[in-house]
């Protein structure tokens, strides 16, 4: 039995299927799909050092298992000592296989490495179908080894689909894995932290009588007009 990515076949089994049916698709080719996923790593230290260049390109091989080329700067800037068709970063793209593995370790793996990882924020689309999302560190891939590691470097990770907007593109990548994060939120003022130590008939939320449970602007005017039981002007 020949080797087949396990993203690709959940695709064509699961995931499409689930697609037609949340949005009434009537043909097959109308479900949208992951074409390539493009890597982006900006290395600006490298007009200094040109080995930090060496040292990203292997680190991307490393993690998406294809060679990736470096990005050349397009015009020479004076104030950052850049010159023309300099090497500043690496990119790569992967389709097919390659694409799905990538996405595989991407979501069971890299991601939940994170420091303090809640999901992945669903802001990142572009409002064509296509996600961008940020990663602030490459140590998060198992293919690094920390003690190798020179520089820490952040990337940026592109996935372009056929979906026509972002609906459509959002309800693709959860079928396919992705943790976005809930988009569920609160009513403003709903959090027990907000409504503690409160005035219980103005909402002020400074100067509160925890005895009497109202602020003390209205607790005076109360006890001025006798509206406060047991509590006179010589009391308080």
């Amino acid at each position: 039995m020949s080797y087949q990515v396990r993203l690709k076949v959940k695709y064509n089994t699961e995931v499409v299927s689930a697609l037609k049916e949340k949005f009434g698709y009537k043909n097959v080719m109308e479900v949208p799909r992951l074409t390539k996923i493009c890597i982006n790593q900006g290395v600006g230290a490298a007009v200094s050092d040109k080995k930090l260049i060496d040292n990203a390109l292997g680190e991307i091989t490393q993690i998406t298992g294809q060679k990736p080329i470096a990005t050349l700067s397009r015009k020479a800037i004076s104030n950052f000592k850049l010159r023309e068709k300099m090497p500043i970063g690496v990119k790569v793209t992967l389709r097919n296989e390659r694409m799905y593995e990538f996405l595989d370790r991407l979501v069971a793996v890299a991601l939940p490495r994170v420091r303090d990882f809640k999901g992945i924020p669903s802001k990142g689309f572009d409002g064509r179908g296509n996600y961008t999302l940020g990663v602030t560190e490459q140590i998060i891939f198992p293919e690094i080894n920390i003690d190798k590691v020179s520089k820490i470097n952040g990337m940026h990770i592109t996935f372009v689909t056929t979906a026509r907007n972002d609906e459509e593109a959002k309800a693709l990548l959860a079928e396919l894995g992705f943790p976005f994060k809930s988009s569920k939120k609160l009513p403003r003022n709903a959090s027990p932290v907000r409504i503690h130590n409160r005035c219980s008939i103005s909402g002020r939320p400074r100067g509160f009588m925890r005895q009497f449970g109202i602020s003390r602007v209205l607790f005076r005017k109360m006890a001025s007009n006798g509206l406060i039981p047991g509590v006179t002007k010589a009391s308080w």
